[in-house]
C-alpha cells in the first residue's frame, strides 16, 4: 500500500469512526433535546453533555488512530465517562430504555479499543453484562412491562457499538502494520542487494589482485635473471588488471556472469603459473548434470574463493578438482596439501558469504583440515530432475 493510499485509508477510518459516533450522538440525543413533551429539567443537563462526550470520544478515537500508540489521555476518558453517565441518567429516569444506553456504549468501544485483547475482552464482556441491569431494574420497578426490551436492547446495543467501532480500528492498524513491514522488506532488499554485490566485488578484486600481486613479485626476481620472462609475466599482469575493471564494471551494471568452466580453466591456469600442480577429476555424469545458469554460476565463484585461498593462505605444491555426482548432488571439491597451522582459511568471509548462497539454493558448503596438511573445500548442490 503507497503512503498516499494509507493516508487515504486512514482519513475515510477517522471519518467512518469517530465521524459515526459523532453523527449518531447529535441524533440521537438532539432528537430528545427537542422533544417538546420531555421535561425542561430532563433535556438542558443533555445538550452540554453530548457536546463533550463528542469532543471527548473525536480526541479518544484520534489518538487511537494515531501511527505510534501512546497511552491515551486520562483527563479525556474521565470526562467521556461523566458525560455518558449524564446521557445515560437522565433518558433511563423517563424510561427511554433505547437510548440511555447509546453514550455509554461509545465510551465503552472508546475503552475497548485503547486497550490490549485481553483486557478489551473483559471490559466488554463486563459491559455487555452490566447494561442488562439498569433498565431492566427501572421497567420492573415501574411495572410497565417493558421488560424484556429494556434488558435486552441496551446489551445489544453496547456489543453492536464495540463491533461497529473496533472493527475499522483495528483494519487501520493492521494496515499500518503491513505498511511498515513493506517498508521493512524494501529495506532489507536493498541491504541483501548491497551485501550480493559486495559478495561479487570480493571474488572479483581478491582473486585478481592475488594473482597480480603473485606475478608482479615473480616479475620482480626474473628481472635480472630472464628479463624476457619477466616482461611477458608483467604482459599478464597488464592482462589481468584489464580483466579485472572489466569485471568490476560488470559487475556495477549487473550483467557479469560467472561460469563453471571458465573459471576451472582459469584456476589450473594460475596454479600452474605458480609452480602449483593442479589434477582434475570430472566425472563425465557430473559434467552432464542437468543445472541452470545459476548453479553453474555458484560452483564457478566456488572454484575462484578456493583458488584465492590457496594464493593467499597456503604453501601448496600440489591441488585437486574432483567433480562429480552423488545421491542427486553434483560435488565439486577443492583440496590442496600446503595448509598452514595458522592459515585463516575457516576464517574466509568469502566462504562464509558463499555457504550462505549455496544453501539458498538448496545445497551446501563445507571446508575443514584433513590428514594434517591437507585442506579442502566442498560444495553440493542439488541436480535436477528432468
Amino acid at each position: 500500500m503507497s503512503e498516499r493510499g494509507l493516508g487515504s485509508f486512514r482519513r475515510y477510518t477517522w471519518w467512518a469512526v469517530p465521524g459515526t459516533v459523532v453523527c449518531v450522538m447529535v441524533l440521537a440525543y438532539g432528537s430528545w433535546a427537542l422533544d417538546g413533551d420531555v421535561p425542561l429539567w430532563a433535556r438542558v443537563p443533555v445538550v452540554p453533555a453530548v457536546g463533550l462526550q463528542a469532543v471527548a470520544s473525536v480526541v479518544l478515537l484520534s489518538e487511537g488512530l494515531a501511527e505510534e500508540r501512546r497511552r491515551p489521555s486520562t483527563g479525556w476518558l474521565v470526562l467521556a465517562v461523566a458525560a455518558s453517565l449524564v446521557l445515560a441518567v437522565f433518558p433511563l429516569a423517563r424510561h427511554n430504555y433505547g437510548l440511555w444506553a447509546v453514550a455509554p456504549a461509545v465510551t465503552v468501544a472508546i475503552g475497548a479499543s485503547l486497550l490490549s485483547p485481553r483486557p478489551r475482552s473483559a471490559l466488554v464482556a463486563g459491559a455487555v453484562v452490566l447494561a442488562l441491569v439498569p433498565g431492566g431494574a427501572v421497567s420492573l420497578a415501574a411495572g410497565d412491562g417493558d421488560t424484556a426490551y429494556a434488558v435486552l436492547f441496551p446489551a445489544g446495543l453496547v456489543a453492536f457499538t464495540v463491533w461497529t467501532v473496533l472493527g475499522p480500528l483495528w483494519a487501520w492498524r493492521i494496515a499500518g502494520r503491513l505498511d511498515r513491514a513493506r517498508l521493512l522488506e524494501a529495506e532489507l532488499a536493498v541491504k541483501d542487494e548491497r551485501l550480493r554485490f559486495a559478495s561479487d566485488l570480493h571474488d572479483i578484486q581478491g582473486h585478481h589482485l592475488q594473482v597480480i600481486a603473485l606475478k608482479a613479485e615473480l616479475a620482480s626476481r626474473l628481472t635480472e635473471t630472464d628479463p624476457a620472462r619477466a616482461a611477458a609475466e608483467m604482459q599478464e599482469v597488464r592482462q589481468l588488471c584489464a580483466d579485472a575493471l572489466r569485471d568490476t564494471r560488470a559487475v556495477v551494471k549487473g550483467i557479469r556472469r560467472t561460469t563453471l568452466d571458465d573459471e576451472v580453466a582459469g584456476a589450473a591456469k594460475v596454479l600452474a603459473a605458480v609452480g602449483i600442480d593442479a589434477r582434475l577429476d570430472f566425472e563425465p555424469a557430473a559434467e552432464a548434470a542437468q543445472l541452470d545458469d545459476r548453479a553453474r554460476e555458484l560452483l564457478g565463484l566456488v572454484v575462484r574463493e578456493a583458488t584465492t585461498n590457496v594464493l593467499r593462505h597456503s604453501t601448496a605444491r600440489r591441488a585437486e578438482l574432483d567433480y562429480r555426482v552423488t545421491g542427486g548432488h553434483v560435488r565439486l571439491r577443492i583440496s590442496n596439501d600446503g595448509a598452514r597451522a595458522a592459515t585463516g582459511d575457516g576464517d574466509s568471509t568469502g566462504l562464509r558469504g558463499l555457504a550462505d548462497r549455496l544453501r539458498a539454493a538448496g545445497g551446501e558448503l563445507t571446508w575443514e583440515r584433513v590428514d594434517g596438511g591437507r585442506f579442502q573445500v566442498t560444495a553440493a548442490l542439488p541436480v535436477q530432475k528432468s
